[in-house]
């Protein structure tokens, strides 16, 4: 099966495909319907108001998914009948949409679901400046709209009913196929030709997605009870599924070398290049296991990987030198690691085991791996500051809504004005690069879409065939909301021009309305994302480091406390291993973000990616050691100079992490904790070669840190601080 037929494949079992099935059916349905009953203007109401439902339903627990439609329903006739009234009167239209565009963009501060909420409110809006209704006409407009808004929660929420497990799985089978990416970016290391620094910086934009991925489905699975309570075992088999990959992709993480050292040692006996075979032939194992949770269907392996582990066991044992005692050790320790990740992947394909799935004893446990959003006036009133992005980003909203209202009103009234406020409200981001990228995007897409729509409507008369391309060029479009926006828009613009075209508009003239007012929303949101109050990435990246620090020193502390002999659970263990997951991958995709951003607003590239790359050692050399601590039955023997390089590990960290933050607290390293009666064996010399190893690396990190800040802030006192 070639690379294309499977991606087909991906696509048509995924999410995002379900959920733009389901968005489309539920919005041609009631507008198809009443146009056949003579109500076509009813039914394009109702369809809007499935619409805006449709913004909100946002993959998620559905308790959140129906949270959300649900203030969503209540907020759109408000929304209505408040700008049915406020349309005769520029002045109070113009009011309305400065106000509500700054307090639905404040929503953002309750999460992305909240702000979906606030979106819906902004597109009836924008859709309504140009509709003169009168008092029983904007009644049955809002009571339209809300029937569509609850039309389209009752089809979402029916599909959960039937196929309850269906988006774990889907999510669960992306994560797997995600981590089995991050493992061939990992075997390029052992490959002779590729760049170090590129194999680097592609596996730090991995993490990225391997990140999100696993978030998506901790909210599914850990805010779900019935996954964890259910009696068929169904949600349980997901829940400890997903443990396992994650404890996979930590194997994978941990598994690190001084790669530059033996691509030069065994470089040319190519034993490197098997290594690197074998772990793409396990990533590939893996993304075969992905799809087929992710297409709810059973697997069967028919790779013999255990036939090249002993290959290439042969293939080491053929290079041992008696001349020099421990010579192919290190190919001897990648080999066990590729053991382990074979015995891995096995417990993984437990997932499709017939057999009876045991009760989850620390159901109470995973609720910590997950944030829990809290809804108060406080949280709304701590972000009412200038100090705030959200603010700032609201302000920004605000200002280039009110610009593109005048435009759209007084220099260019037109008949669908209104697109400039709406590519204004999808276009503006909080980040700069997002607004940049997101703008680059909607104006090819529109353009391209332009030409494909006006040649369908140039070449297709029929009505029956218009309505069928209509339905295909909307699946598509809602298919790739989420995952490839230039798609999306490029698909959306002929479905529009069929769509008014249906409606008896000439679509030469709605194609030339629809590519000026575009240019014009992009124009507006990208000057306004440049000019006022912009917040850089460079601004805040000392905010992602600092949680990076902090995260590894937490890790730090699991390893000292491992090492001194304490009890570590394992649920703490995996959480400071989780924080540390996330606060890497946040400061990764900070760094991508600011290399979006025009050049001179680019702080020290360099140093930064060295930042993440020598945080991301220092997290797989701290989680190599107390992982297989906590697994081995053997307790370490407790000796001083186990724990001395940790400790100056922590205290190189705590420097670093005062550096940015001077108000940070000099919190001292505890002293060595007292621990059960050691032996005293001697500890294994490659312990301490790696503990002395963690240690250069976070005097690593205390001098990249410092040269970052010194060029952020060249002024002799800072200079003086730092010494």
């Amino acid at each position: 099966m070639n690379d294309q037929t499977r991606n087909f494949q991906y696509f048509f079992s995924s999410q995002d495909f379900s959920d733009g099935l389901r968005t489309t059916l539920s919005i041609l349905i009631p507008g198809v319907a009443l146009g056949m009953m003579g109500q076509l203007e009813a039914g394009m109401t109702v369809s809007l108001g499935a619409v805006c439902l449709s913004l909100t339903d946002s993959p998620g627990p559905v308790v959140h998914k129906r949270n959300g439609m649900l203030a969503a329903i209540l907020l759109l006739p408000l929304v209505a009948f408040l700008t049915g009234m406020a349309e005769p009167s520029m002045w109070l239209l113009g009011l309305e949409v400065g106000v509500l565009s700054f307090v639905f963009t404040m929503f953002l501060v309750y999460g992305n679901r909240a702000a979906s909420v606030g979106t819906a409110g902004l597109l009836l809006m924008i859709l309504m400046m140009d509709r003169s209704l009168t008092l029983p006409q904007l009644l049955r407009y809002a009571g339209l709209v809300t029937a569509g808004g609850i039309w389209y929660m009752l089809v979402s929420l029916l599909t959960y009913q039937i196929r309850p497990y269906r988006p774990a799985q889907q999510a669960l089978g992306e994560c797997v196929r995600s981590v089995a990416d991050f493992l061939r970016l990992k075997a390029d290391f052992y490959r002779t030709k590729t760049s170090l620094e590129e194999d680097y910086r592609r596996l730090m934009t991995q993490q990225v997605t391997v990140s999100e991925k696993q978030d998506a489905v901790r909210e599914l699975l850990f805010k779900t009870r019935q996954m964890i309570k259910e009696s068929t075992g169904n949600g349980r088999r997901l829940v400890l599924t997903f443990v396992d990959v994650v404890d996979l992709y930590e194997h994978i993480t941990v598994t690190y070398y001084n790669y530059e050292a033996i691509r030069s040692r065994f470089g040319p006996s190519g034993v490197l290049e098997e290594v690197a075979d074998l772990a793409e032939q396990m990533a590939g194992e893996l993304e075969n296991i992905g799809f087929a949770i992710q297409a709810n269907h059973g697997y069967q392996s028919q790779v013999r990987l255990a036939t090249g582990l002993e290959k290439l066991k042969a293939r080491i044992d053929a290079l041992e030198d008696p001349a020099q005692p421990g010579h192919t050790l290190v190919l001897k320790k990648i080999l066990v690691n590729l053991r382990n990740l074979n015995q891995r992947l096995q417990d993984i394909q437990a997932y499709f085991s017939v057999k009876p799935v045991a009760s989850l004893s620390n159901e109470l446990d995973l609720g910590r791996f997950v944030a829990h959003q809290s809804f108060s006036l406080s949280q709304l009133r701590d972000h009412l500051t200038p100090s705030s992005g959200i603010f700032r980003h609201a302000v920004r909203m605000m200002l280039a809504s009110l610009v593109g209202f005048v435009v759209a009103k007084v220099v260019l009234p037109g008949h669908h004005s209104y697109w400039i406020l709406m590519t204004i409200t999808y276009m503006l981001k909080p980040a700069f690069s997002l607004t940049k990228q997101r703008n680059f995007e909607r104006v090819v897409g529109t353009l391209v879409g332009g030409v494909i729509g006006g040649a369908v409507l140039w070449l297709v008369h029929d009505k029956a065939v218009l309505v069928g391309l209509l339905a295909v060029f909307m699946l598509t479009s809602f298919s790739f909301s989420r995952s490839n926006y230039i798609i999306t828009v490029t698909f959306m613009t002929p479905f529009v021009l069929i769509l008014f075209s249906l409606m008896g508009l000439h679509y030469l003239q709605v194609v030339e309305e629809r590519v000026v007012d575009t240019v014009i929303g992009c124009l507006l949101a990208f000057g306004s994302a440049y000019l006022l109050f912009p917040r850089w990435e460079s601004d805040q990246l000392q905010d992602y480091m600092k949680e990076v620090l902090r995260a590894n020193l937490r890790y730090l502390q699991t390893l000292s406390e491992a090492l001194s002999g304490l009890p570590v659970a394992v649920v703490d263990y995996k959480l400071a291993r989780k924080h540390v997951y996330v606060s890497s991958a946040n400061l990764a995709a900070a760094f991508q973000r600011m290399m979006s951003e025009p050049r001179a607003k680019q702080h020290r590239p360099s140093e930064v990616h060295e930042f993440v790359v020598l945080n991301h050692i220092l997290s797989s050399n701290v989680a190599s050691i107390t992982s297989a601590m906590l697994t081995s039955s053997q307790r370490v023997p407790q000796q001083s100079s186990l724990l001395k390089p940790v400790r100056q590990a922590q205290q190189a960290l705590h420097r670093s992490l005062r550096i940015l933050d001077p108000a940070e607290p000099d919190v001292a390293t505890a002293a060595e904790p007292t621990a059960p009666a050691a032996t005293q064996a001697t500890a294994d010399a490659q312990l301490i070669e790696q503990l002395d190893f963690i240690q250069k690396v976070s005097s690593d990190i205390r001098k990249v840190t410092e040269e970052t800040l010194l060029a952020e802030n060249p002024r002799p006192e800072r200079a003086r601080q730092l010494a």
